[in-house]
């Protein structure tokens, strides 16, 4: 699923972090996954973790703020399967006690529009991604 999350994502050089980060240590505070199956195969994931400055994500916002990744595999893809990864690890955040959340996503990925109806917003753009954020209050579900 990690793979199918960043296939948009190429490094570049040494200053871009490893994928590897959003997985390896998993179960250190600030983690969360849930995963979707169809018919006993796991179709999506996604998940959320804590970054530092000095080891931040692609959508590294501030230590307080877990940065999200979420997959679904090609072949189920607009079947509502993300949107259900989406607001229910949203409602884990809440429950975590996060005030907000934070991703990035290619500029041309058509699941920007599916963030934004879930009251993710803009903070920056780089290098073809936008890094999007979401207060997670009460009233934003």
């Amino acid at each position: 699923m990690l793979r199918h999350a960043f296939y948009w994502r190429t490094p570049v050089g040494d200053e871009e972090p490893p994928l590897t980060r959003y997985v390896n240590g998993w179960g250190r505070p600030g983690d969360r996954s849930l995963i979707v199956f169809d018919e006993f195969v796991p179709v999506g994931a996604a998940w959320y973790r804590l970054f530092t400055g000095e080891d931040a994500g692609f959508g590294f916002v501030d230590e307080q703020t877990p940065e999200l990744a979420i997959a679904v595999v090609p072949s189920r893809r607009g079947r509502g399967y993300g949107g259900e990864l989406l607001s229910a690890l949203l409602d884990c955040a809440r429950k975590d006690g996060f005030e907000a959340i934070s991703l990035s996503v290619a500029k041309d990925n058509p699941a920007r529009h599916l963030y934004e109806n879930y009251g993710f917003e803009p903070v920056r753009e780089d290098d073809g991604a936008v890094v999007m954020r979401a207060a997670l209050s009460a009233d934003n579900p």
